[in-house]
């Protein structure tokens, strides 16, 4: 079986597994990664929204043959250690703004909103609404408001 190695959340990792097993997979049932989750393997709801190289990406729609030894792979569970806290920024204004219901679209929410902010950050401009109408996570219990309240309050902190 092929091996693969990236770097996970600061961490290289190495996995036997075949080449178009989706990263999604990987992270969840063979490295035991639980904060990406699962939600329609299409890349549609992105409720497995994490980084490569920093740039917000669907998991389920990366096959691990894909991912370089050099790519860097941050899930929610290593977003922390990229400020160097315990929560990043962006984790504490969701639990100011009392964002989370069900809590399973948040870490991919939280991933895009983080990934939008540097994406604007680079562009040289503050987050606004057309920013925000780029985020197409889908989150049923619809707490798109307090979602943009809590980028919004976390955007000039990290």
């Amino acid at each position: 079986m092929p091996q693969h190695t990236f770097v996970l959340n600061g961490k290289q990792v190495t996995v036997d597994v075949e080449d178009d097993v989706r990263l999604l997979w990987v992270l969840r049932d063979i490295l035991g990664v639980r904060g990406p989750k699962y939600g329609c393997g299409l890349g549609v709801c992105q409720a497995c929204t994490s980084h490569l190289n920093g740039k917000a990406v669907n998991l389920c729609c990366i096959p691990v043959s894909d991912v370089a030894a050099t790519d860097e792979v941050t899930t929610i569970e290593g977003l922390p250690a990229t400020v160097g806290k315990d929560l990043h920024p962006m984790q504490e204004a969701w639990l100011e703004m009392d964002v989370p219901q069900c809590g399973y679209c948040q870490p991919g929410q939280i991933m895009a909103a983080v990934a939008k902010v540097l994406e604007a950050r680079a562009a040289g401009h503050e987050i606004g609404d057309a920013d925000f109408d780029e985020i197409r996570n889908i989150c049923r219990c619809g707490t798109y408001v307090r979602i943009r309240e809590a980028i919004l309050s976390a955007a000039d902190k990290f």
